[in-house]
């Protein structure tokens, strides 16, 4: 590994030589490798390369990079700003959609207050449409709205600034919100992890506040048995899937940096 210029040997000898880092940018049990401040640099100037080019972050040591940060305050405070481009120019190649944070907050806030409406709305309609519009509006607008505004509300109160509302794939197509890295990595372990939390836990709360609503009201009981339906469902799918590659996957990654 060759050396970086003097310059940066002098701020780097008030740094720690190694720190512990995870493979991933996901938590994969106690599985870390020791990662120097030479490497570091180099896996940075690597990525920065790359996403200029067009390409990925696959295979540039971004991530473990990323990790070592996570796990020395100092290196956040030299290196968060730069990781920060290099994830946000690495979001825009492969986000299929985005908008500005902004815009994004305000339509999900739009449709949330129309699946609010569409629910209020729903007790003066005849069955079965009642039924159909409670699900509609709740257990369908509320639910997908509700989990990016979950994390926007819980980082925005750990101080994490957002940049962007985006559709990563189309075989996935819940909107998602899109952290400033800069600010995600100085809020501190704890603070990450439960941002990450946040929008599964409002998700899951949803149907089963509406079930409450239509077991209170004048609603046909499949209404009930498909909301309760969706919110055990909801669970069983974070149980075997989330935790292993979605929002509680990185709640624990995150909580590992303790």
């Amino acid at each position: 590994m060759g050396t970086i210029s003097n310059q940066v040997e002098t701020v780097t000898t008030r740094l720690p030589a190694r720190v512990r880092v995870d493979e991933t940018p996901a938590h994969d049990g106690d599985r870390r490798n020791d990662v120097n401040i030479d490497q570091v640099e180099e896996a940075l100037s690597t990525a920065e390369r790359a996403v200029a080019e067009g390409g990925g972050l696959v295979g540039t040591g971004f991530w473990r990079a990323v990790g070592a940060a996570k796990r020395d305050p100092g290196l956040v405070d030299r290196y968060a700003s730069r990781i920060a481009e290099v994830d946000r120019r690495a979001f825009l190649g492969w986000a299929v959609f985005s908008v500005g944070a902004g815009v994004g907050t305000a339509l999900m806030a739009l449709a949330t207050l129309a699946g609010v409406a569409l629910i209020f709305w729903s007790y003066g309609l005849p069955d079965p449409w009642n039924g159909l519009v409670m699900l509609g509006g709740g257990g369908g607008v509320l639910v997908t709205t509700t989990h990016g505004l979950g994390h926007l509300a819980v980082g925005r109160l750990a101080g994490m600034r957002f940049t962007h509302w985006f559709v990563g794939s189309l075989s996935r197509p819940q909107p998602g919100v899109k952290v400033d890295y800069a600010t995600y990595l100085r809020a501190g372990p704890r603070s990450r992890a439960w941002m990450h939390a946040s929008g599964a836990l409002v998700t899951k709360i949803v149907p089963f506040m509406l079930l409450g609503l239509v077991l209170a009201g004048d609603f046909p009981s499949w209404a009930a048995w498909l909301l309760a339906a969706q919110g055990v469902l909801q669970i069983i799918t974070d149980a075997l899937w989330s935790v292993r590659m979605s929002d509680w996957k990185k709640f624990r990654r995150e909580m590992s940096y303790r």
